[in-house]
């Protein structure tokens, strides 16, 4: 199983969320992860997830994640921004 990065972008596959993109913001262990969206998931009240429950994509936010990795404040809207990002580039795709 691909292994969770923080700033990764995920989508819950299970409880009221599914299908809903989210952003990794603390991993907890190797089963468990808060994650949120910067809209409905606040990163001051982020989800806690299991891993079980979301699909890891290949899309890691560099920004988010140093700034995670350095202990920087990481603002609601830089979250919403980098996911409304991936969702204008598949739209261009298509």
């Amino acid at each position: 199983m691909n292994k969770a990065k923080l700033g990764q972008l995920v989508i819950a596959t299970a409880g009221r969320d599914e299908y809903k993109k989210f952003i990794i913001t603390c991993i907890i262990d190797d089963q468990y992860v808060y994650i949120s969206d910067g809209y409905s998931r606040k990163i001051e009240n982020p989800k806690k997830k299991k891993l079980k429950h979301l699909k890891l994509t290949g899309n890691v936010s560099e920004e988010i994640a140093q700034k995670l990795n350095k202990k920087l404040i990481v603002t609601n809207n830089d979250i919403c921004k980098y996911i409304k990002s991936l969702d204008s580039y598949r739209e261009q795709e298509v």
